[in-house]
């Protein structure tokens, strides 16, 4: 006696002690540490052990529930059968039943998860259902609609699953359609929505039922009913159920994982009233025959997981262990070979995923700066940065009128990459090459986001070097696209500020083809074009340039053929114009077309020399 004393007064057995108060409080303990204390125990079949083993249960359970999703839910139940399952049937669906409701998109594969326990312990299934249904019945009388809505999907996947019968869904949506109100309405369809496929499938006639009385909610405009909403709402469920449910497929293919055959399903229904939650299942309870029961259990989780084939294996791997040692070197080889082959894909499969991945995000954003944020979540990589400025000039261009959240989002990456703004100067030139080919809305929408970059200054304006005004190398396309850029940038900028841009001495070279001075037809030509798009005061120093060019004197060239030909008809045409030209009042450079196509420049001091005969 003296020394079982001694031993429980020690500071270890103390700090035991403490230890397992603590788990049985709340408090968080590592999971190695509890490993650690179950090992230091020696009763396996006291109290203390039991605690610890119910804590880390709980642990993995409430885990492995948290992390479960599609692809790993194989793996996830492998790994709950390998868990006592049956002593923590409490836990585990308190563990779902939380899960769900916090994650209501995940509600098919919780179901799933389900559906397979359900399939080997349907104790644990129907134990799950009357949670569910006690649940609902609370959150209806309470008027609590989010938590109906999401206790209704559950349901709605546990009958797509077949662990229960349909009957249940039908007797809910009986109560929540007999006296309708906006909330119950919503429950309603959402359960609908779920299950509406299977109720279609099973009992058409009461689907039928139910959508009538729908149709009367609508028809009569209920007071209850009032909300504009929920009237919609009714009449996209009409449409989902003319579409055949097609959005809202029974079970997915991926999840599909129990054959109807080995399901089992329980008759459960609103109007029981003995149905036990079994709430004392959620605490720990001290079991007598906890290491009886657990051998039972390792006796199931064997025959269910097949652990004696998995041991077979693991002895033949045993035995091939001395083959693989020879396996590295051929694993190398085979290695070098695929390192020194390139695959490429000529499908542009990457490609055009990726432009769908930047369309649907520009299409789903609210603003440029969210849109921004999320292309640059991407990581897209150097040579991927081209396609993403063409895909923003090429949505914008699909608009049906220019919007300036384009604009502010093409402005937005020139600003925070120098790599940006090479593309979009290189957009420019090949939209000013190309842009013959675009439609009226899709060109001014191009000239307006070019816009945008030059007189936020985004771009250089040295990209009006491509641009060569005259009539020679412009089309009616060309000079509409510049006719809405200009006008656009003198909307913005003013045209006190865009004449000043234009005249800045540093970016004359690059204007030279827009303001043309090598050869007085271009001049005009230029000249012309912005008097005739209202922009003629930004010419001023081309007209003074033309006033003050050198006067240059072009002979009239005919052909000799035309020229003996045309001489009788054409003589008092000529000389009458050269009459003309030689009024002294008319001092400025003369052009005039001959029949021949030739172009003449006179002069006031040429025409003076030339002997003009008197005309009456």
């Amino acid at each position: 006696m003296s020394t079982e004393s001694t031993n429980l007064d020690s500071p270890e057995a103390k700090k035991q002690q403490s230890v397992i108060k603590s788990t049985s409080i709340g408090v968080y303990v590592p999971p190695a540490k509890l490993k650690l204390l179950q090992e230091a125990i020696s009763d396996k079949s006291g109290a203390e052990y039991q605690r610890l083993s119910w804590e880390a249960l709980k642990k993995s359970i409430h885990g492995l529930v948290n992390k479960i999703n599609i692809p790993n839910i194989s793996q996830v139940v492998r790994e709950l059968f390998k868990e006592n399952i049956i002593r923590g049937r409490g836990l585990l669906c308190r563990s779902v039943m939380q899960a769900q409701l916090f994650s209501p998109t995940f509600t098919n594969v919780y179901s799933s998860l389900m559906a397979i326990i359900n399939m080997k312990f349907p104790q644990i299934g129907e134990l799950l259902l009357r949670r569910l249904i006690i649940q609902f019945k609370t959150s209806y009388k309470q008027n609590r609609k989010e938590q109906c809505i999401s206790t209704c999907r559950f349901i709605a996947h546990l009958i797509n699953q077949n662990v229960a019968h349909e009957i249940l869904a039908l007797q809910i949506l009986t109560l929540l359609l007999e006296n309708p109100t906006n909330h119950s309405v919503e429950v309603a369809i959402g359960l609908l929505k779920e299950c509406g496929k299977k109720l279609s499938m099973e009992s058409p006639k009461s689907l039928h039922a139910l959508f009538e009385s729908l149709r009367n909610i609508l028809n009569e405009q209920n007071e209850m009913v009032d909300d504009k909403r929920i009237q919609y709402m009714i009449e996209v469920m009409f449409a989902i159920r003319k579409d055949d449910f097609k959005d809202y497929p029974v079970v997915l293919k991926e999840l599909d994982l129990v054959e109807e055959s080995e399901q089992y399903t329980h008759f459960l229904s609103l109007d029981d009233e003995d149905l036990d939650v079994q709430s004392g299942l959620n605490i720990f309870k001290y079991d007598v025959d906890y290491e009886e029961n657990e051998k039972k259990y390792n006796i199931l989780k064997r025959e269910i997981l097949d652990e004696s084939d998995s041991d077979e294996s693991g002895s033949s791997d045993g035995e091939d262990s001395g083959d693989e040692q020879e396996e590295p070197e051929n694993e190398e080889t085979e290695e070098k070979k695929e390192d020194d082959q390139m695959i490429i894909d000529e499908t542009e499969t990457n490609l055009v995923a990726l432009r769908r991945t930047i369309y649907l995000t520009i299409q789903s954003s609210l603003d440029f700066q969210e849109c921004a944020h999320k292309l640059l979540k991407m990581n897209i990589k150097k040579n991927q940065e081209m396609e993403l400025c063409q895909m923003i000039l090429d949505s914008c261009a699909q608009q049906r009128t220019y919007e300036r959240f384009f604009g502010l989002l093409a402005q937005r990456f020139c600003e925070l990459k120098k790599e940006y703004v090479e593309h979009f100067e290189e957009i420019f030139k090949q939209q000013y090459e190309t842009c013959h080919r675009l439609e009226t809305v899709k060109l001014r929408n191009v000239s307006k986001l070019l816009s945008h970059l030059l007189y936020t200054d985004s771009i250089s304006w040295g990209v009006f070097e491509c641009v060569h005004l005259n009539e020679d190398e412009t089309t009616s396309s060309s000079r509409v696209f510049l006719k809405n850029l200009l006008l656009d940038l003198s909307e913005h900028l003013g045209i006190v500020k865009l004449k000043e841009r234009f005249s800045d001495l540093t970016l004359q070279e690059f204007f030279a083809g827009l303001f043309p001075r090598d050869n007085p037809r271009h001049t005009r030509f230029s000249i012309n074009f912005f008097t005739s798009i209202g922009l003629g005061a930004l010419t001023d120093d081309l007209r003074e340039h033309l006033k003050s060019a050198p006067k240059l004197m072009q002979p009239m060239v005919l052909d000799n053929s035309d020229l003996d030909k045309s001489r009788s008809d054409k003589e008092e045409k000529k000389r009458f114009n050269f009459y003309y030209f030689g009024n002294p009042s008319f001092s400025k450079e003369i052009t005039f077309q001959s029949d021949n196509d030739s172009i003449c420049l006179l002069t006031f001091r040429t025409l003076t020399e030339i002997d003009t005969p008197n005309l009456k």
